[in-house]
């Protein structure tokens, strides 16, 4: 972790993982076993065909809710797959539906269940009180048919089919007759200040089977929302007017709920049945822009550090090296002026190992999901898998915290190790819970799906106490065992007066410079982080975050070695803060673009959904800029240990 050399070209690395993008992008989950499905069930293969609700979300809310939550069809008393960790987290609620499908056997206006309303009840307006809104946020339902999400595909700009893996519940069109967002499917939605229920759905479900094969594999399932006002009681035929309901409804009312499903033959490989909606998901050309983009980022700071390593480092050291008198020691300048206080412990030694043992942390967590997202092993076909590695990893990487956090604590001269080992297991992680608790408080009270049970709460803070506190301390152990950091030079007892510093050479300027280079890197890919965040997309191109990932490391690395020299030459010594936060200041510019993107890109409304939001973005800051600042730091420890260990020192 402490190898992020300047001298390494980045090309080969980056080439080799450019490379293996469509390696990573040819499965999606090893090991996810096909279902074969035919007309009668046998021991090969089964006839039934069921179709799994998920939690309704919106655009212009961050709380989601569970299929429940709506007045929807519904079973009864039947139970739900098994969550992973990963899908509480992310308020996901799998339950069965009342859809029920047949191999083969097709339906048309088959009737699910009818809802009535009685205005004069409070419960039934509640309901559809509740539902009203729910359409007016354009909130969307996901459905799942044999794992894969039952899509709405619709035309969009230069003649491109978009297929959204999920339907809205409705559209509103306003007062003034403008429709809003889904209504304009249809121009048989012309009542203004109107709601219009999507009560009906034709579904389309597209296998793949050979005649000589046992069975058929379900390669796509597509459906298209429609409104219908159902006039035969009973027996609905579909084909009424749309059903529409006045904002002040004052009667009492029914919406019948129906569906038609039709097969129909692929050429499609099972292997290959999420390319049409990954396809339609945004831009590779895009991502391959961001790439190039961050590798003339990269290119310009190697050169940049190739040419003070290689002439002008080399220069100094060669000069240095040569002096023999004392009166040309006395005419030292430059960096090697303050060699005998580089290696002095930065103040608050204490915060920093903390801050380096988190952070250490997160950088092999994030590696390690990153990696296995690449093999495919956390596909969007496995829900909650991202999440539950990154939280699995995060518990049982503990001990390298605690022995990173000792052993530069110990190396700073610090002795209060019980205070050290404690605030590595419980600052920052404390403070996210803390944020991350407050968060869920909100949730429970609005009733959102993302509210994490109380149960699932005490398993994760089981998981902390249980298995990353004792983790931390044990490395720890080890840290404190081991010897003190050697520094090529001996320490001054008295520190060395600072000189005069030009506007470019003080902290603050060089801090706030750091981080403009790492940002540009991936501020591009932030945008589609941020867009599968807040805006529901579906994120699965991790060969390019992951290529993303190894670019911001030798970015942070490069630039806070440049600024750490210029420093030096500066005749300032405290580059061990400087260092971190330099890096580390790319969260700040994180936490503006979040901003940035909060204004012009989303359509969030409702004070509950601003708090989450932005709490949410400051959990993210926080761990970004732990993460970062400890890439900065261990480069520039790197960087000042070999400078110093190659020049003559009397």
């Amino acid at each position: 972790m402490v190898g992020m050399g300047f001298s390494a070209s980045p090309v080969p690395v980056l080439a080799l993982l450019a490379a293996a993008l469509g390696v990573a992008s040819s499965f999606y989950l090893p090991g996810l076993a096909p279902v074969s499905f035919c007309e009668t069930d046998s021991a090969e293969c089964k006839s039934a065909i069921e179709l799994f609700v998920n939690r309704l979300d919106s655009v212009e809310s961050v709380l989601p809710y569970e299929y429940a939550a709506f007045d929807f069809c519904q079973l009864k008393e039947e139970k739900r797959p098994s969550e992973n960790l990963g899908q509480v987290l992310f308020g996901e609620r799998i339950e069965p539906s009342p859809y029920k499908f047949h191999f083969k056997k097709e339906e048309v206006c088959q009737h699910v269940c009818t809802r009535d309303y009685n205005i004069g009840k409070a419960d039934d307006k509640s309901k559809l009180t509740f539902l009203k809104n729910g359409m007016h946020l354009n909130y969307q339902h996901h459905w799942i048919i044999d794992n894969m999400p039952v899509t709405w595909c619709y035309d969009v700009e230069d003649g491109q089919k978009f297929c959204n893996p999920g339907f809205p519940i409705g559209c509103y069109i306003t007062k003034s007759g403008r429709p809003k967002d889904a209504c304009v499917i249809s121009s048989s939605f012309n009542m203004k200040d109107t709601f219009y229920i999507f009560n009906h759905v034709d579904i389309t479900i597209q296998f793949h089977g050979e005649e000589n094969e046992v069975g058929a594999r379900l390669v796509a399932a597509k459906l298209e929302p429609k409104s219908f006002k159902h006039t035969h009681v009973g027996k609905p035929d579909c084909s009424g007017p749309p059903m529409g309901i006045p904002n002040d409804f004052i009667e009492t009312f029914s919406i019948d709920y129906t569906y038609s499903v039709k097969y129909v033959k692929s050429s499609i490989k099972w292997a290959s049945r999420w390319d049409y909606i990954l396809e339609s998901m945004p831009h590779t050309n895009i991502q391959w822009f961001s790439i190039m983009n961050s590798l003339v980022i990269v290119l310009f700071l190697s050169g940049m550090v190739a040419m003070i390593m290689i002439r002008t480092l080399h220069k100094d050291i060669a000069r240095y090296n040569q002096m023999e008198s004392v009166e040309e020691a006395q005419e030292e300048f430059g960096w090697k002026l303050v060699h005998g206080d580089v290696f002095r412990p930065p103040r608050k030694g204490m915060l920093l190992s903390v801050f380096l043992g988190s952070g250490a942390q997160i950088f092999i967590m994030m590696f390690v999901t990153l990696f296995f997202a690449c093999l495919g092993f956390l596909s969007p076909a496995n829900r909650g898998s991202l999440m539950t590695c990154a939280v699995v990893l995060w518990v049982l990487l503990g001990t390298p915290a605690g022995y990173v956090a000792a052993r530069f604590y110990k190396s700073f001269g610090g002795e209060k190790w019980k205070t050290n080992v404690l605030l590595t297991s419980f600052l920052c992680p404390g403070i996210v819970f803390a944020d991350f608790f407050v968060m869920n408080l909100i949730l429970w009270g609005e009733g959102s799906s993302a509210a994490i049970p109380f149960g699932t709460l005490v398993a994760v803070l089981a998981l902390w106490f249980g298995i990353s506190v004792p983790l931390t301390f044990i490395g720890a152990y080890f840290g404190f065992k081991k010897h003190v950091i050697e520094h090529p030079v001996r320490i001054n007892q008295i520190p060395r007066q600072i000189a005069e510093q030009s506007f470019y050479t003080k902290p603050v300027p060089g801090i706030v410079m750091g981080g403009i280079l790492p940002f540009g890197c991936i501020f591009i890919q932030l945008f589609f982080i941020l867009n599968s965040i807040w805006s529901h997309q579906m994120y699965y191109m991790f060969g390019f975050l992951f290529l993303v990932f190894i670019i911001l490391v030798i970015t942070c690395s490069e630039a806070t070695v440049l600024l750490c020299y210029f420093h030096l030459c500066a005749e300032d010594y405290h580059w061990q803060w400087r260092s971190f936060l330099t890096s580390g200041f790319t969260a700040v510019y994180f936490l503006i673009y979040a901003v940035h993107y909060f204004y012009s890109k989303l359509q969030i409304t409702g004070t509950a959904s601003v708090i989450l939001y932005f709490g949410y973005t400051m959990i993210m800051g926080l761990i970004f800029f732990l993460f970062t600042g400890t890439i900065g730091f261990f480069a520039c420890f790197w960087f000042v240990t070999k400078i110093y260990s190659v020049v003559k020192v009397d």
